[in-house]
């Protein structure tokens, strides 16, 4: 069977695969991870191929990116393959484009979903899944440039009333995961410059980290008093609250921590 299965690992550990996705490892010639696109901070490759019992090659970003993945594409040619990502794999743009690839040359491909840290933080925090606007990331800055487009997104978002959830950028082979401290004092920065009051201290923000762990970590409050306070260890999320529902408020209050006044802000 020429086939490419794209099987989400989920959040936190080996043992976050579903056990759909535990059948189709088992029943795959090939078996290939990659590690790049988020972090499971309990995950042991090593427990995961004794559960598996077969061993998994750790592909690179170069080699989905720069080699558009021909090296699991020349295997499923051959037979079938099983590609692991962390999350869900298809919220990825790169698995999107090797899924295509593969459908062009006559290879079958499925998807085994896993959850995802979308699905997770805007749980976990309580707010509702439908008013979410558009999502962004928040890179490092480089050479002391700071970007001005996470900036931008929230700005539009609050403007229509939405939520913006902020992806946190991640460096997984130089092991650098920008925190959510990091994050507000470069929004910070840009604020300076624009003054647009968008992201001030008093701007109520949300730190979720850890989602799909045993113990995570999720806090609301305003950004003058989260920004020191300590999310621990990565994977680190920040949501930006456009309009507030009253249960929202409440959940926000009661789950995460946040001051009563929030309830002020409801609608």
């Amino acid at each position: 069977m020429n086939a490419l299965v794209f099987i989400g690992l989920g959040l936190y550990d080996e043992k976050d695969v579903s056990l759909r996705g535990l059948e189709e490892l088992k029943d795959a010639d090939k078996v290939f991870a990659e590690m790049y696109t988020s972090l499971m901070p309990g995950l042991s490759i090593q427990k995961l191929e004794e559960m598996i019992g077969k061993s998994i090659i750790i592909v690179s970003r170069r080699v989905l990116e720069e080699e558009e993945g021909q090296l699991l594409l020349t295997a499923a040619k051959k037979g079938k393959v099983a590609f692991l990502v962390q999350g869900d794999p298809m919220i990825a743009t790169t698995h999107v484009d090797l899924r295509l690839r593969a459908k062009k040359m006559g290879i079958k491909t499925y998807v085994i979903h896993g959850a995802s840290v979308v699905s997770a933080v805007r749980g976990i925090s309580g707010l509702q899944n439908y008013k979410f606007g558009k999502a962004v990331t928040i890179p490092f800055s480089e050479q002391g440039l700071i970007f001005e487009t996470p900036y931008n997104v929230i700005c539009e978002n609050k403007r229509r009333g939405l939520h913006t959830m902020c992806y946190l950028d991640i460096k997984t082979e130089e092991q650098r995961y920008l925190t959510i401290n990091e994050a507000l004092k470069m929004l910070l920065e840009v604020e300076n410059q624009k003054k647009k009051r968008i992201v001030t201290s008093r701007t109520l923000v949300i730190g979720v980290t850890r989602a799909g762990s045993p113990e995570p970590t999720v806090k609301a409050g305003f950004l003058e008093d989260i920004i020191n306070y300590d999310f621990g260890a990565p994977p680190h999320t920040v949501v930006f609250p456009g309009k507030l529902h009253f249960m929202e408020a409440e959940a926000l209050i009661e789950l995460a921590g946040a001051p009563k006044t929030v309830m002020e802000m409801a609608e």
